[in-house]
């Protein structure tokens, strides 16, 4: 597996923490920054972790922002990207069962650390359920059978 990750300023700390966590468990990440707590811009971040996705450089990816809004916005501009606004483990798991998300969003100002792990490792480790929620997340694309 190969994880995409970013983040602002305000995620940074998270950021790093939930790469050491995967790092340490030789999980392979590309990291797309940012690279300290210095202000910075989320879709300079977030745009290139949904890309990763998009073109098959990434299995999964893991955004985090102050809020977590901006990159779940930012990301879910992409077509084929349902990125999830986490803030509990459960939440993260109906993300992957029910939606099939494909990357976590994390609120870098609301979560700690180990809070930050668990969720992704639950996000991680979660798979997509499929059946009577295949049909709701295939209507999710912005497609004229769609609209």
């Amino acid at each position: 597996m190969i994880l995409a990750i970013g983040s602002d300023h305000a995620g940074f700390e998270i950021k790093q923490i939930v790469l050491n966590h995967l790092q340490s468990k030789n999980i392979h990440c590309i990291d797309y920054g940012t690279y300290s707590p210095d202000p910075v811009d989320y879709p300079d971040f977030a745009h290139p972790v949904a890309t990763a996705i998009e073109d098959g450089a990434a299995d999964l990816g893991i955004l985090v922002c102050g809020s977590g809004n901006g990159v779940a916005i930012t990301a879910n501009k992409h077509q084929g990207i349902r990125a999830a606004l986490c803030w509990k483990n459960e939440i993260a798991s109906l993300a992957r069962k029910h939606n099939d998300a494909n990357i976590i969003c994390l609120p870098g100002r609301y979560v700690h650390g180990d809070q930050a792990i668990e969720m992704v490792e639950t996000f991680l480790n979660t798979d997509f359920e499929g059946g009577r929620h295949e049909n709701r997340v295939n209507k999710i694309a912005c497609s004229p059978e769609n609209i």
